[in-house]
């Protein structure tokens, strides 16, 4: 097998691709021939060992795959070898196979390309969790997505349309807002040259947003979390910006409301059944054409270097993939 290796922390164009050993899997564990593996921003953030998940030198990046079952360890019964699979795998997926803990793979449904697979596991999978399980958004509230233009933004932004909510999209240019509006985003701000408050006091006649999605981080935290809507859930799930940001405790109090953490991954561990169910849920509105996951760019495997620095310069719309 070919896999892309981090072999000391550093940025995207310390990564090698090596050959390595054929995979086998242990018990409850599955070995997949990768098709596709998407790239996501904490893939840029964990070879740095910036990412709150540092595993041990020397990895392989890439936490979401699609592709087919090379085989299975004892006790796995509900995916065989030669089935079309996805998963969330953490790290492994930019290689030519990958062995992950047998729960975490779920069988592709009928109609989904294996690309489209591959983009799909973490952005969707992290932004219906956020939505739904922590921030139990509802019809007819409103829904702020920072970093809108982004895989995990996309998918925000069709999983509230999905729920009935109304959706205020923020990214840094007018491309990338065209791009949300095109996935169903009913207002945009463009936070480069429009003040977020005010923006935010116009388009909700003061009220703010009940549900406020952030994947970002950085400067726009504080000035999104003063705009809140008495009551409302601020979702933390990611710093792309690079910044943790530091809140001042009184805001909660004030507005009553509520920072979340979202930390998918862990979630998808501790509970993989309830990951299954809210799987399907999506899976239903894909064939219904409620949710169309946004693929902008592939890559080779020889070219994964070119794709994490694509992302880090923040060039990205949508998803990239790397199709090995």
């Amino acid at each position: 097998m070919k896999a892309v290796v981090c072999k000391a922390w550093g940025p995207p164009e310390s990564l090698v691709v090596e050959d390595l050993p054929d995979l086998t899997p242990d018990a409850g564990e599955v070995v997949i021939d990768v098709k596709a593996a998407g790239v996501n921003f904490p893939d840029v953030l964990i070879i740095q060992n910036k990412y709150q998940n540092k595993p041990q030198l020397p990895f392989t990046p890439g936490a979401e795959v699609s592709g087919i079952v090379r085989a299975v360890g004892a006790g796995v019964t509900h995916v065989a070898p030669g089935d079309a699979v996805m998963a969330y795998v953490g790290v492994g997926a930019f290689a030519t196979q990958v062995r992950t803990a047998g729960a975490l793979v779920m069988p592709i449904p009928e109609g989904l390309d294996f690309e489209t697979a591959a983009a799909f596991t973490l952005t969707y999978g992290t932004s219906y969790h956020a939505l739904v399980d922590r921030g139990q958004l509802r019809a007819s509230e409103t829904l702020l997505v920072l970093g809108a233009a982004g895989g995990v933004g996309i998918a925000a932004i069709e999983i509230g349309k999905a729920l009935g909510a109304r959706v205020i999209a923020a990214a840094s240019t007018e491309a990338k807002l065209a791009v949300c509006r095109e996935h169903g985003a009913d207002e945009t701000i463009n936070y480069s040259n429009e003040d977020l408050r005010e923006r935010l006091k116009a388009l909700t006649g003061g009220n703010g947003p009940d549900v406020i999605y952030d994947p970002v981080g950085g400067d726009y935290a504080e000035p999104a979390f003063r705009s809140i809507a008495w009551g409302g859930r601020y979702l933390v799930v990611g710093f792309a910006n690079g910044e943790i940001p530091r809140l001042p405790l009184n805001l909660p109090l004030l507005k009553g409301a509520s920072l979340v953490g979202v930390f998918r991954g862990e979630f998808a561990r501790r509970h993989p059944d309830t990951n299954r169910t809210n799987f399907a849920a999506m899976h239903a509105w894909i064939r219904s054409g409620k949710l169309r996951p946004h693929v902008s760019a592939r890559y080779r495997l020889d070219e994964t270097a070119q794709a994490l620095k694509d992302m880090e310069a923040r060039k990205v719309s949508g998803k990239l993939v790397i199709v090995p």
